[in-house]
């Protein structure tokens, strides 16, 4: 070994030694000849139904977007259909988000039915076949985004949604909901009595999906299990050891199995009766740091208390458009991740512009330098270690 070479490895065993930042690739950069791991120094990027800043909301598009913008894990929320098949839908009814309303064939499938103790009327997901609803193309939520895919991605299966996730280039997590149980067990029946939970979990049993949070299972297919039904979750924790996370409304809606208080359910004794059956919350931020003419007021102590408990927190959502960014943050999305990640301290962050986060935490919590480095070159390792050394000088 030269010289050179010698002091180019002592400087960078003393530069890892003095410094609190691991060094690994970033999650956008893959090894040669395996997959990239997840990376777990750093709160989670969830890209929130995907991209959907971007792309129509749960579409295949708007998952391959996310990976390519470096998410952790692509979240999303499941239903099933008539004939039982579970689809990656956020609503119960297809009216806002498909291009339903131009299919004149299916205008007498409207219903008014109960969902989460209101009367909704529409066109559901349980009255129309997985056939039926490809012939669907999905649509933006949001009028103020782009338009321009609208019509053009057909609705997924979770199946669909699982493969993009274990074909991604680098090991990428899936964060899939146990969306409006109650509703779905209520109008979708499956054979041998199984329910919706027991078809969820068989899914990701299918896919090799198991293990205890950050057991060396999981770390191969990383998955959180997230549902607003504290009773879904405690009902999966016999069918699997997957981390769950349970998701928390807002404080005037009581949850939909257990017809709870939010009060009721961040109570001290609420907070370690569930951490038993999951290993994080996810509350709306507005609950956690509530808003007053968009302007933050005093935060609440939910997240030291969820971390007195052993709970993460991962609230819910982060979007750029001036709207939902509060006075506070000069409309800087970037002032506000700073925010709750580094004031607030939660542990993962549910987003609908994936990117944004991303080049936050690259430039602000970086895992490695941006390219791979040939070891055998010592002039390069030399200039990797002075890149590093720079971030840390005044």
């Amino acid at each position: 070994m030269s010289s050179l070479c010698v002091v180019s490895v002592t400087l960078l065993l003393l530069f890892v030694g003095c410094s609190a930042r691991p060094i690994y690739p970033l999650p956008s950069k893959g090894y040669k000849g395996s997959k990239q791991p997840l990376q777990t120094s750093r709160p989670y990027n969830v890209a929130h139904r995907g991209s959907n800043g971007e792309f129509p909301e749960e579409t295949g598009p708007a998952y391959l977007r996310a990976i390519e913008e470096g998410t952790d894990f692509i979240e999303t929320d499941i239903l099933a259909t008539k004939d039982g098949v579970l689809i990656c839908h956020h609503d119960v009814n297809l009216d806002i988000t498909s291009n339903i309303a131009d299919h004149k064939e299916f205008a007498d499938r409207k219903r008014t039915y109960e969902v989460e103790g209101v009367n909704k009327t529409g066109l559901f997901t349980v009255d129309f076949t997985w056939k039926e609803l490809q012939t669907l193309r999905a649509k933006q939520r949001f009028s103020f985004r782009d338009q321009q895919y609208n019509g053009k991605f057909k609705i997924i299966s979770f199946e669909e949604y699982i493969k993009i996730a274990l074909d991604a280039p680098r090991v990428v997590g899936i964060y899939p909901e146990i969306k409006d149980p109650v509703f779905i067990n209520k109008h979708v029946k499956w054979s041998n009595g199984k329910k919706f939970e027991d078809v969820f979990v068989d899914t990701l049993k299918k896919y090799g999906y198991k293990g205890t949070y950050l057991s060396k299972n999981w770390l191969k297919r990383p998955c959180f299990i997230q549902s607003f039904a504290p009773s879904s979750l405690v009902y999966v924790s016999k069918l699997t050891d997957l981390p769950k996370i349970f998701l928390i409304d807002d404080v005037t809606v009581l949850t939909q199995d257990t017809n709870q208080t939010y009060q009721e359910i961040t109570s001290d004794a609420y907070l370690d009766y569930i951490s038993k059956y999951v290993v994080g919350i996810g509350p709306g931020k507005d609950t956690v740091v509530p808003v007053e003419n968009m302007y933050l007021q005093k935060p609440t102590d939910l997240v030291a208390r969820a971390h007195a408990h052993d709970l993460q927190v991962h609230p819910y959502t982060f979007r750029n458009e001036n709207k939902y960014l509060y006075f506070n943050y000069s409309q800087d999305p970037y002032m506000e991740y700073e925010y709750w990640i580094n004031k607030v301290g939660v542990d993962g962050l549910f987003t609908d512009f994936t990117g944004s986060l991303h080049n936050f935490q690259k430039w602000t919590s970086p895992l490695s330098t941006d390219d791979d480095i040939n070891d055998d070159d010592p002039a390069k390792l030399v200039h990797r270690i002075a890149k590093l050394v720079s971030r840390y000088n005044g």
